[in-house]
């Protein structure tokens, strides 16, 4: 299929310090398979009739393709990664030079075949319900303790909720716990997540 470049796009790559060569093979990459090349939260991001397939995004150790179903993709590389155990749809695979990307490069259009296909079927990420991820003792008495903030709390979207859940649990000692808590409560109040 033709590669198309998108001029919104350019940007990025022409603004790239770092992975600069590994952005412009990465990019052809994806658009030599087809793919509709777009900018989304500042990255170049493909996708197949308005789906989202890939994004290319770097970091100061490495560049990476970040596949929004990775989840779902048949790891026969053992190239996926999941970045952090909260990730749950999204597998990245990283690069530290190009000539990494070049030597991958068959398997990696392999990947973004077997992603189309995966739209194509309308497969989902079966994600984990926001009940089922822990509360911490600290914010679940400040919620009986609180009846507005609890109703400020369920108003929220199922996303900002999980963001303060795991935001308040992934701290370590309850005295952490706590200040995070009350840091917290004029946000949830006001109806905003944690990155609002």
């Amino acid at each position: 299929m033709e590669a198309v470049r998108n001029p919104k796009v350019d940007f990025f790559f022409n603004k790239a310090k770092q992975w600069q060569e590994e952005f412009e093979k990465l990019r052809m990459i994806a658009l030599d398979c087809g793919l509709n090349e777009e900018l989304k939260w500042g990255c170049p991001c493909y996708t197949f009739h308005k789906s989202n397939i890939v994004l290319i995004h770097g970091f100061k150790e490495y560049c990476a393709f970040l596949f929004f179903k990775g989840a779902l993709l048949n790891d026969s590389d053992g190239m996926l990664i999941q970045q952090t155990e909260n990730v749950q749809a999204a597998r990245q695979i990283r690069f530290t030079s190009l000539r990494e990307i070049t030597d991958s490069e068959a398997a990696l259009k392999a990947y973004i075949y077997e992603a189309i296909e995966v739209e194509k079927a309308g497969l989902k990420v079966e994600l984990k319900k926001t009940r089922e991820f822990a509360m911490a003792e600290e914010f679940e008495s400040k919620l009986n303790e609180l009846p507005a903030l609890k109703t400020a709390f369920y108003a929220l979207t199922p996303g900002r909720q999980r963001g303060y859940l795991l935001h308040f649990s992934q701290a370590k000692q309850s005295k952490t716990r706590e200040a995070r808590v009350e840091k917290c409560i004029p946000q949830i109040m006001d109806g905003k997540g944690l990155e609002d």
